[in-house]
């Protein structure tokens, strides 16, 4: 039966991606609704059931009461036998069935769903946003939003169920109820939930904004947190444990300190509210007895108000909680939408068609792009790299080179010109087509914390084993990858890398991500100091791999040592965000220029002081 309820509603059925979400807290909830609709109907229909048959309950012990005390013992059952049974089976078998119908249509029908389908989409727009994105947040952070906004979301959808509509039917049977048995018994309620639902709004009024603090502190210490693992190497080389114990101890204690505001809110609403609920005992009881005594009142009427009084007093306390908690969850959600429902910047065009490959020619014209800081990266950048070309860029650190790849790939738009691939502007082509075109090796070689068989099919999925072993061992990778053993004793293909490759050197991660080029074996190739991790002797070893792999390709590669490089069909010197010079290595040290200097310090030492200036470091 539980089966048939979770499966009331696929939280992976299709949906219209946006790539501007609802900015606002109950549009961007309503965004996710529309699989719900039908369950969300049938959830507030038994739930109201639910509550309306505690009122009855409360309403019939009264009414019993009276039968009790007007009727000779003798004759009630004989009266009154039907009635008893038909009562005594719906509270045996009736009252439990709709109870326990409104609880797997929360729990599973919606409760399951709900998070799950809030959890898939937030994750696939997070996805969607550019490298640029993700580079100016935290990684924990991130993850500590996509985890806890669906979460608090599942939360405000059970609270709107089980307390606030539970509640609001419930106290509207209260009254009928009141009501019928005498008008004046509604005084002393009527005075309680006035006073009762400025409570109420005082508590929400200060838990919404204390809640949103809170999780942002929390979000801000995980961010802290996973940067501190992440970065355990350089922390242990530095010596640095007691700076990032302090580090993660100021936002151990803003956390500290914003959950201490909270908690001073619910225990003054505590305080007020065991004062306001022996106000409505007193009151209603009361008054109750009061017309009692004046024979204004039966029995059973003040049985049945000392026992709704008493049940109300129970549920204050637990409805109280319930509302200010569906607040604390909106500000979850609300301080995770600052993540989860930011609007993505880098898009498809409309019209957006995918790359057609044919010659694999490139052209950048007047290409700029400062990171929105007027400065830095690249100043006006014209280069043609024709189709089969090998090009080298050289240039110091912050000379542009790496901003040109990442304009290639298009992890950003450039703020001015244009990129071209066989006469496609890049920006109207999808960019799942446009990366696929190419492959990259980049300096930095991460990799998933999967298995390394894996890490290698990422270039190709749909590669044999052969195939993988293959890239690997023109990689020069096979002989090692076959010695791997992770800590679950998997071995060879099947070990895990760890994150981002911790458990391989620099050298062996970045073998398997040439490995993972080889088999992708796109017309483009992009080498962003494809071989700086590797020893002099590996990197010999691949260095033909390098030049193969390069045959029939439009090759882009940065290097740092220049000897990687001096065979390519043409060198471009970059500086400054310019192209300051480009020719072959022999033109390039005929000029006597930056190249020539460069590769003057790189072969054989430092030979004159102007040496000192632009040629540095052949370094980006």
């Amino acid at each position: 039966m539980i089966r048939f309820f979770e499966s009331l509603v696929d939280p992976y059925t299709p949906y219209q991606e946006t790539d501007r979400p609802p900015t606002r807290l109950w549009p961007f909830l309503r965004s996710f609704a529309g699989p719900f609709r039908t369950v969300f109907a049938l959830g507030f229909v038994v739930t109201i059931a639910v509550a309306l048959i505690e009122v009855w309950l409360i309403w019939y012990l009264g009414q019993l009461t009276d039968t009790l005390t007007t009727a000779a013992p003798e004759t009630v059952w004989d009266t009154h036998k039907w009635e008893l049974l038909a009562v005594a089976i719906f509270i045996l078998v009736l009252r439990p069935a709709i109870q326990i119908l409104n609880e797997v249509l929360l729990n599973h029908g919606i409760g399951v769903n709900w998070g799950t389908l809030i959890r898939w989409r937030t994750h696939r727009h997070v996805m969607r946003q550019s490298v640029g994105w993700f580079e100016n947040d935290f990684a924990g952070r991130i993850a500590n939003r996509v985890m806890q906004t669906p979460s608090a979301a599942n939360e405000v959808i059970f609270q709107v169920f089980d307390a606030v509509t539970y509640a609001i039917a419930y106290s509207i049977g209260a009254a009928v109820m009141l009501w019928a048995a005498d008008p004046r018994l509604l005084i002393p309620m009527l005075l309680w939930m006035a006073l009762y639902t400025a409570l109420l709004r005082w508590a929400v009024v200060n838990v919404g904004p204390r809640s949103k603090a809170a999780s942002a502190a929390r979000s801000k210490l995980n961010g802290r947190l996973v940067d501190g693992y992440t970065n355990v190497h350089s922390v242990k080389m530095f010596a640095h444990h007691d700076r990032e114990i302090a580090y993660a101890k100021e936002a151990i204690q803003e956390v500290k300190e914003t959950f201490s505001y909270e908690m001073r809110i619910y225990t003054w609403m505590n305080t007020m509210l065991v004062a306001l609920n022996g106000l409505l005992i007193v009151g209603v009881v009361g008054w109750a007895m009061g017309l009692y005594f004046g024979s204004q009142a039966t029995v059973g009427i003040v049985v049945a108000a000392s026992a709704l009084v008493l049940r109300l007093n129970a549920m204050t306390g637990w409805i109280m909680w319930a509302v200010t908690n569906l607040f604390q969850q909106l500000g979850i959600v609300a301080e995770g939408m600052e993540t989860v429902a930011h609007p993505v910047d880098l898009t498809d065009d409309p019209g957006a068609t995918d790359l057609v490959m044919t010659t694999g020619r490139i052209e950048v014209q007047g290409v700029s792009h400062h990171y929105g800081k007027g400065a830095g990266g690249l100043d006006r950048i014209d280069l043609t790299v024709e189709p089969g070309e090998k090009v080298g860029l050289v240039g110091r650190s912050g000379a542009g080179k790496s901003t040109l790849i990442k304009l290639l790939l298009r992890f950003y738009d450039p703020e001015g010109g244009v990129i071209r691939i066989d006469g496609q502007d890049i920006a109207t082509v999808t960019q799942e087509s446009l990366r696929r075109s190419m492959g990259v090796v980049q300096q930095d070689s991460a990799l998933l914390h999967r298995p390394v068989r894996d890490n290698i099919l990422y270039g190709r999925p749909d590669a044999s084993e052969d195939e993988v072993t293959q890239a690997a061992k023109r990689a020069e990778a096979h002989e090692f990858i076959l010695g791997l053993k992770d800590g679950e004793g998997r071995t060879g293909y099947d070990a895990h890398v760890g994150e981002r490759g911790v458990k391989l050197s620099g050298g062996q991660r970045q073998r398997i991500t040439l490995a993972r080029v080889i088999l992708k074996d796109a017309p483009i190739l992009l080498l962003d100091e494809a071989t700086s991790a590797l020893d002099s002797e590996v990197e010999a070893a691949i260095q033909d791999t390098l030049y193969g792999l390069m045959e029939g390709k439009t090759v882009i590669a940065i290097a740092h040592r220049l000897s990687t490089i001096a065979r390519m069909d043409r060198i471009v010197v970059m500086d400054d965000g310019r192209i300051m010079e480009q020719g072959t290595h022999a033109e390039l040290l005929d000029m006597g220029g930056i190249y020539a200097r460069l590769w003057t310090r790189q072969s054989g030492g430092f030979i004159g002081s102007d040496t000192a200036g632009h040629e540095t470091e052949a370094a980006e």
